[in-house]
This record gives C-alpha cells, sequence and structure tokens, in this order.
C-alpha cells in the first residue's frame, strides 16, 4: 500500500478532516483504560498530512497525563475522530492519532490487510503486546 488521502468526519457529520495516511506502516490497539473504554483502533498521520475540513471547534479538549490535547469527542455526537499527540521523550514527532472509525472511504479489506500492533498500556508496557489480545 501507499500513502492514500482518506477523508473522514465524526457521526453527525459536524467534524470533518483529511488524513494522508500510510496502512502499510501499521495501525494499533492499546489495552489502557482510555483505549479500552473507547475501543479505540488507530492509525498515524503526520501533523503535515492531517487537515481538519470543518468543525475542529466543536472538538472537546481532554487531559492526557495533566497536559491539555485538542482532539477530544464531538460536542454533537460524541464520537472521538482524532486527537494530536504532542512530543514527549516517548515521541520524537508530533502526530495525528486518527480513529480508523471515523474514515469514511477505508475500505475494510485495507484495514484488515494493515498490519496491526497490539501495545500493553495497561502496564505501561506500550512497545510490547499484552498477554492477551482477544478482546482489543
Amino acid at each position: 500500500m501507499a500513502k492514500r488521502t482518506y477523508h473522514g468526519s465524526c457521526i453527525c457529520g459536524r467534524v470533518k478532516f483529511e488524513a494522508s495516511i500510510d496502512l502499510s506502516e501499521g495501525t494499533a490497539k492499546c489495552n489502557c483504560t482510555r483505549c479500552w473504554k473507547r475501543r479505540w483502533w488507530s492509525v498515524r498521520a503526520k501533523e503535515a498530512d492531517f487537515k481538519p475540513v470543518s468543525g475542529d471547534s466543536e472538538l472537546s479538549d481532554y487531559a492526557d497525563d495533566g497536559r491539555s490535547v485538542h482532539g477530544g469527542f464531538c460536542k454533537g455526537c460524541g464520537l472521538i475522530p482524532y486527537g494530536y499527540v504532542a512530543k514527549t521523550e516517548w515521541n520524537p514527532e508530533p502526530y495525528v492519532s486518527v480513529n480508523v472509525a471515523a474514515l469514511d472511504d477505508l475500505d475494510p479489506a485495507d484495514l484488515v490487510a494493515a498490519p496491526l500492533q497490539y501495545q500493553d498500556g495497561r502496564h505501561d508496557n506500550w512497545w510490547n503486546t499484552p498477554a492477551e489480545t482477544r478482546h482489543l
């Protein structure tokens, strides 16, 4: 697969975006409390490859490890279409974490063919696969 521009939105359509993503670089599912409760399945987009089209102001901000992060839930329908991930000591380049379920023109066959990384966030062992993944 190669990088492709996808169009995404929330359920009510207030929030719309475009993201150039290479699915062959993989998607991720994590077992931390935040991801588990949201049923989060994500793919990364570089900030330069991400463009809010409309409704970015309709997204709530949320706290992540004490930092305010933009890109929470849509105030209209509650879906979390994407979130910005800041540069940190473990993350050398900021990116946008995109909810694959918010990608309107994503072919399910392409998603299933993409590599999937499981992350053990529940035990702060992010770079390793948890012992159990069937529920993710």
